[in-house]
């Protein structure tokens, strides 16, 4: 569980804040149709990490700040403290949550898999796109931190 989490968890929040300062503060307010802000997607993206990451390991989930920049280095940190030892035992736990208005209980494969990847995933997606639609020159390489592509290439 922690190599699920942990880990994939830092690197995607600190894409998450590569992404902010290519796209700097005001392209933050950007939105796809009636959707939250990028700003808000991003925030919520960081939220379901520790919401995933924490309830997982047996940990109360921390209060964020609510600047962005603040939450995305809290995050981190936290993230950072954690080790494999705080998840022994994870694969046994059943994590009781709500989702959305729904009250669900999980066992903790479910929870990872098919609640807190996919949510976290889908909001910093969210915000991407809003940020790409909004005109802000991000590329997978900006998302993922893997890929490389020339300049002028396009999908």
């Amino acid at each position: 569980m922690y190599q699920a989490t942990v880990p994939v968890f830092r690197h995607y929040l600190s894409r998450i804040s590569d992404i902010v300062a290519v796209a700097g503060p005001d392209a933050l307010d950007a939105a796809i149709a009636d959707t939250y802000p990028a700003r808000r997607q991003f925030a919520i993206a960081t939220g379901f990490a520790m919401r995933t990451a924490c309830s997982l390991a047996g940990r109360e989930v921390p209060d964020l700040p609510e600047g962005l920049g603040p939450r995305l280095a809290v995050a981190r940190a936290v993230l950072g403290s954690m080790k494999p030892a705080d998840f022994e035992g994870a694969e046994g736990r059943v994590i009781h949550h709500k989702a959305g208005f729904a009250e669900v209980d999980q066992t903790a494969e479910q929870f990872l898999y098919l609640f807190g990847l996919p949510n976290f995933f889908f909001h910093m997606t969210m915000g991407y796109a809003a940020l790409r639609v909004a005109g802000v020159p991000l590329g997978k390489e900006d998302f993922d931190g893997i890929h490389s592509y020339p300049a002028d290439f396009r999908f």
